[in-house]
């Protein structure tokens, strides 16, 4: 029998918080592909709802799938006792077989979405998502835990396929500036999934985890996330100055300035975590400035929101430019 702490502890381990991810893929692909006038407002209401049900499931089973296979990890980290209980409540088996219910119920989803839009590639791009949300997590690839593997999964599955899946179920080729966007935006998402590892790191280091952190070591990859946060920005900026403008809205440009002001924010809250992660030393006082770094590592949430969503606003700002007169 279903009751509220099962269906609690489901939401726990579903990881609610992607669910502004999913919608700001749903934005982004959606900004660039639409070209006005629309052949259906329905039918683009319905498709939008399809994607967003597509990309829930997938991320769902991901989040799910991870929670079981770092369970062991989880439990030695304060930051995810949230997330071990519910998994001790539901029991991994059960939740094996939610899984399995949450996929062929994303079925129906998908082949409705094919109905609409009868393109293999969705198919083949719904296809590589479920896998590596799979194999990125499970033995016996678990490529989370081989570094430079582990970046490049989730350079596709949190930015590249779920924004080329929305924007192909809209447009019927991709726009050089689309793909533009998208490496900015790829670079800003991993430059901001770092903290997540840093505050990781000291639990993945001592269970012999090779996250891209670990093997990079704190100093260097805080480094790499000020190069890629810098160099992401700077093209997706490039890329909503030039489309802003061909749409002769050219005091649109102005919303970039809470893009800058986003960037300017997490990049000082960097610059404080690259300093500590060079002051760390294992053999000098190692605890102290391991918590100073953890903790400052797990305010990294607020910065994803104020990144991401900082982006979906000026892809909102895109939307309403191409139906202006």
């Amino acid at each position: 029998m279903t009751t509220p702490k099962t269906l609690r502890s489901l939401a726990i381990i579903s990881r609610p918080e992607f669910l502004p991810a999913n919608l700001g893929s749903l934005v982004m692909g959606f900004a660039w592909s639409i070209n006005p006038p629309l052949e259906s407002i329905g039918k683009t209401i319905i498709l939008l709802a399809l994607c967003f049900l597509v990309l829930t499931f997938v991320s769902a089973v991901g989040a799910q799938t991870n929670t079981i296979s770092d369970y062991k990890l989880d439990r030695t980290d304060p930051h995810k006792k949230r997330l071990v209980e519910a998994l001790d409540s539901l029991g991994s088996k059960r939740v094996r077989s939610i899984m399995i219910i949450e996929f062929l119920l994303s079925l129906p989803v998908i082949s409705a979405l094919l109905l609409i839009k009868p393109k293999p590639v969705l198919l083949l791009l719904w296809i590589a998502g479920n896998t590596l949300s799979h194999v990125y997590s499970m033995p016996p690839l678990r490529l989370k835990s081989k570094s430079w593997l582990a970046m490049l999964s989730l350079f596709l599955v949190l930015s590249i396929l779920p924004i080329t899946f929305i924007y192909l179920s809209f447009a019927s080729e991709l726009n050089p500036l689309f793909l533009l966007f998208l490496a900015g935006q790829a670079l800003t998402v991993y430059a901001i999934i770092i903290p997540t590892e840093i505050r990781d790191y000291f639990v993945d280091k001592a269970m012999n985890v090779k996250t891209m952190t670990v093997y990079l070591g704190l100093s260097k990859a805080t480094l790499l996330a000020i190069i890629l946060l810098i160099t992401g920005a700077t093209l997706m900026a490039t890329t909503f100055t030039i489309q802003l403008a061909s749409n002769l809205q050219p005091a649109l440009p102005i919303f970039l300035v809470a893009m800058i002001a986003a960037d300017t924010f997490v990049l000082k809250q960097y610059k404080t975590l690259y300093s500590l992660s060079k002051k760390h030393s294992p053999t000098r006082n190692p605890s102290s400035t391991a918590n100073e770094i953890t903790n400052l590592a797990a305010h990294n949430p607020q910065w994803i929101t104020i990144i991401s969503q900082t982006i979906v606003l000026l892809c909102i700002v895109l939307i309403i430019t191409k139906f202006l007169p």
